[in-house]
């Protein structure tokens, strides 16, 4: 079964053109404009194993949804997609396992990339 990859982006335009690529790789997509939207998708029983979240979100900030989605579902894996270049994973998110081999800047110049920390995130898919 492929995994269920769910994007948290404000920026329509990224999210949609993500959705497109990891769908074309077989993966499911589903689609979060913000924390709270995210996190009340996953409170509804959406199984997700791998988060794409921008850090810059309107409302709860990336961090804040990161851990608050951790908390609602421990077993999602995070990837950062995010256009500050000067990011790096505090201790408090690398404790829910972010670190800088999770880190994608904006854009992503190599897809191929991020499609494979997804499966590394998923093994056995």
């Amino acid at each position: 079964m492929a995994p269920t990859v769910l994007i948290v982006d404000d920026e329509a335009s990224i999210c949609e053109n993500l959705k497109d690529y990891l769908k074309d790789d077989g993966l499911g997509v589903r689609i979060a404009h913000s924390g709270e939207e995210a996190l009340r998708l996953v409170e509804a029983g959406l199984e997700v194993q791998v988060c794409i979240l921008d850090l810059r979100l309107p409302g709860m900030d990336g961090n804040e949804t990161a851990f608050a989605l951790h908390r609602a579902a421990p077993g999602i894996r995070f990837l950062i997609h995010t256009g500050s270049t000067d990011f790096t994973p505090s201790p408090d998110l690398a404790h829910i396992g972010i670190t800088p081999e999770h880190l994608f800047n904006k854009p992503v110049a190599d897809m191929s990339r991020l499609v494979q920390a997804i499966r590394l995130l998923c093994p056995g898919t």
